[in-house]
């Protein structure tokens, strides 16, 4: 029996007076967000935003810093990815001291 593929989900959000966001159902149950779980939230001024689980972007990160990101982004410019990795450790380091 072949394994059905997860369908792709775009939907719509409002900001709230706050600033905020809900996450749709939809997604939250496609990407098993649970509440409590850390997201990181990446921005950049042409590309646009995205959430990436945190414990995700901190391998990624850890990749970059042991002088795998060429491997990973061989269009990135190494001082770029190093900024990248950079920023991912201090909000795991910030978190880490939160808690």
């Amino acid at each position: 029996m072949k394994k059905q593929q997860p369908q792709p989900y775009m939907g719509t959000v409002k900001v709230g007076p706050k600033g905020q966001i809900v996450i749709p159902k939809e997604a939250r149950d496609m990407f098993n967000i649970k509440p409590g779980d850390s997201l990181l939230l990446l921005a950049h001024p042409e590309k646009g935003i995205g959430l990436q689980r945190a414990s995700v972007m901190s391998k990624i990160a850890s990749a970059i810093l042991a002088g795998k990101g060429k491997d990973l982004y061989p269009d990135e410019e190494e001082e770029h990815l190093e900024v990248f990795a950079n920023a991912i450790s201090k909000v795991e380091e910030d978190k880490e001291k939160d808690e």
